[in-house]
């Protein structure tokens, strides 16, 4: 650390190498906070709010009929037991499940094996070309915890019990037969 201010021979004298005035030649740490324009209005200031987040929307992991059928094509899936999330989980057709699963229609045509498949929701294509083949669809409703517990049931003591929807609209979509919901049937 050189000495500073000492007279001009030391070279570092009068202002210390600071030059002559302005924001940095002043004491304390010469930085401005993050987002500061010098007193310029700043632009977090100069628009308004747009738009907001919807805490209650829900996240599905898409899964897509032409997919399905390559895994159980190539014996990652046994299509001789009831498919549920789980089994789709552990095969890894599926990654980072935050709500649950969508069954898509996506390559439809190359779908042809008969299963049983729980899944949280199904399109309507997805569930008309399954029933065509000969097969059945499921939707079945998961909380967070529900939906945890059902993936890695290892780590609950005791496995809670799953719950029914609250919500209106969920109650709606699971209580309906064209969407293959399990509150349908009972």
């Amino acid at each position: 650390a050189k000495r500073v201010g000492r007279g001009p021979s030391s070279g570092k004298g009068k202002t210390c190498g600071r030059g002559h005035k302005g924001q940095k030649a002043r004491s304390g740490n010469n930085r401005v906070k993050p987002g500061f324009e010098g007193g310029q209005t700043p632009i977090t200031r100069l628009y308004p709010k747009r738009g907001f987040v919807n805490m209650d929307s829900k996240k599905f992991s898409p899964l897509n009929l032409q997919r399905l059928q390559v895994w159980i094509d190539n014996g990652r899936i046994d299509v001789t037991k009831p498919i549920t999330i789980k089994h789709l989980y552990d095969s890894n057709i599926i990654h980072g499940i935050k709500s649950g699963v969508k069954l898509l229609a996506n390559g439809k045509e190359f779908f042809n094996t008969p299963i049983e498949i729980y899944v949280s929701k199904a399109s309507r294509e997805a569930i008309k070309r399954i029933e065509a083949v000969g097969g059945k669809v499921t939707c079945v409703y998961y909380n967070y915890l529900g939906l945890r517990a059902h993936l890695h049931p290892e780590t609950f003591k005791i496995i809670p019990k799953q719950a029914l929807p609250i919500n209106k609209s969920n109650i709606q979509y699971y209580s309906n037969k064209v969407n293959c919901g399990y509150l349908a049937s009972t």
